[in-house]
């Protein structure tokens, strides 16, 4: 008699994936090199912000997020206050639909249980709640991994954050931190593992000493910008300093432009003295939204030290700042990609997680506060990083052979959460 053969597990990834965000989408990588591995037989879709560019760049079916198009932009007509109010009530019936159709649902990384940004509660906290609940209600198990989060002032927003994770069948973090700020908020995080930013699960880009990346855009009406000027045998390298459209948190609205002049005039001024120091600046991003920071600095710097990357991946970033001596950098994963590149990197800090990172790969000592940057003070900090650099350097190596092996581990445990090796219908035991 022929035995009867099994139907491939069914795997969805979820989150604002194919956004214009480089970190969302390297940790949906990192998981799909994870999937592609060690299981390669599964069906993997997503239900992300951005379908047509995961469809195109990761060559899996995807689907759009929500119903109603313009879910992000700030509704002020009538018309769009309805539309986002039916998109509420729509989405319901087409997440449950998505969900059932899985049998594991995975959220990739990224600052899902956090409000280090503006964040409204009926954006994405929303969305991430429907997923969940309906997970548990169908009986497919959903995975928050690798996730970050924070200590969330809003009540609608924390409530929505903590009924998700206690809902998820599965959850790890991506530092310590954040597993404490869900343990604050009154989830069980008994069973929850710690383990490094999915990102660091990525390849290594080989150094390719001074970049000599195509023309880079920055914001409109950019000037031609080609790869970073070679500094004179014998001069300083290149610093890579990444930009950010930060106008601070999700309680900061009432003072976001005065955080965001402080930060753009700070890092402009830090960026103008190393120019007048001689040394070529390589201008990074992590989201299509900073893309008029990088304007500002180069109109306000004016100088053909000063060029702009047009990456498109971390993979991207990772090179460029794999050519850096040194990296000044503000997002989140442009801070990743610099350490595990094991450039000597300072952050530019917005938030707990930046802190967490750098304390984790031995650089504690190099963060300087986003919302009140002092080009003065920074600089300091920047030199003295620069004075360790060989010292630093063989710190991130040791540093990211450690980060390695942790995901090691994290991927074993996911696999034996989600993929039971003699019954794919087996429910995981759920978190409470």
């Amino acid at each position: 008699m022929t035995s009867a053969v099994k139907a491939p597990v069914r795997v969805g990834v979820f989150g604002l994936l194919g956004s214009g965000n480089l970190g969302n989408d390297g940790s949906l990588e990192a998981v799909l090199g994870y999937l592609r591995a060690a299981h390669p037989g599964t069906v993997v879709d997503a239900l992300c912000g951005g379908p047509e560019v995961v469809a195109a760049r990761y060559g899996i079916p995807a689907t759009r997020l929500h119903w109603y198009r313009g879910e992000y932009r700030t509704a002020s007509r009538a018309g769009a206050i309805a539309g986002k109010g039916l998109g509420k009530l729509v989405d319901v019936f087409r997440t449950a639909a998505w969900v059932r159709r899985h049998d594991v649902v995975i959220v990739p990384g990224m600052g899902v249980l956090e409000a280090t940004l503006p964040l409204r509660p009926w954006g994405f906290p929303y969305a991430l709640f429907l997923l969940c609940a309906t997970g548990r209600l169908s009986g497919t198990r959903v995975a928050l991994v690798g996730v970050g989060a924070a200590p969330i002032g809003k009540r609608a927003t924390r409530t929505l954050v903590r009924w998700s994770a206690r809902l998820a069948a599965y959850r790890s973090y991506r530092d310590s931190s954040s597993r404490d700020a869900m343990r604050a908020m009154g989830v069980d995080t008994t069973r929850d593992e710690v383990h490094p930013d999915l990102a660091f699960a990525l390849p290594t880009p080989p150094s390719p000493g001074l970049s000599a990346s195509p023309p880079a855009v920055g914001g409109e009406g950019p000037r031609e910008q080609g790869g970073t000027p070679v500094p004179p045998s014998g001069a300083p390298g290149p610093v890579c300093v990444g930009v950010m459209a930060f106008h601070g948190g999700d309680d900061d609205r009432a003072r976001a432009e005065e955080i965001h002049r402080r930060y753009l005039d700070g890092t402009t001024r830090f960026v103008r003295t190393l120019v007048e120091d001689g040394r070529p600046v390589r201008l990074l991003t992590g989201d299509e939204c900073d893309a008029p920071v990088v304007a500002a600095i180069l109109d306000a710097v004016d100088s053909p030290l000063v060029t702009a990357a047009d990456a498109t991946s971390l993979a991207d970033l990772m090179k460029e700042t794999a050519a850096a001596d040194s990296v000044v950098a503000t997002r989140y994963h442009n801070l990743i990609c610099a350490l595990k590149a094991g450039t000597p990197t300072l952050a530019l800090s917005y938030a707990a997680k930046s802190d967490a990172l750098m304390a984790q790969m031995g650089l504690a000592a190099y963060c300087h506060p986003a919302r009140e940057v002092d080009a003065d003070r920074l600089l300091e900090q920047f030199r003295a990083l620069e004075r360790r650099s060989a010292e630093l350097r063989q710190t991130l190596a040791e540093k990211n052979l450690t980060a390695a092996r942790q995901l090691e581990r994290q991927f074993t445990a996911l696999t034996a959460a989600l993929f039971p090796a003699n019954d794919h219908a087996h429910a995981l035991q759920e978190a409470p």
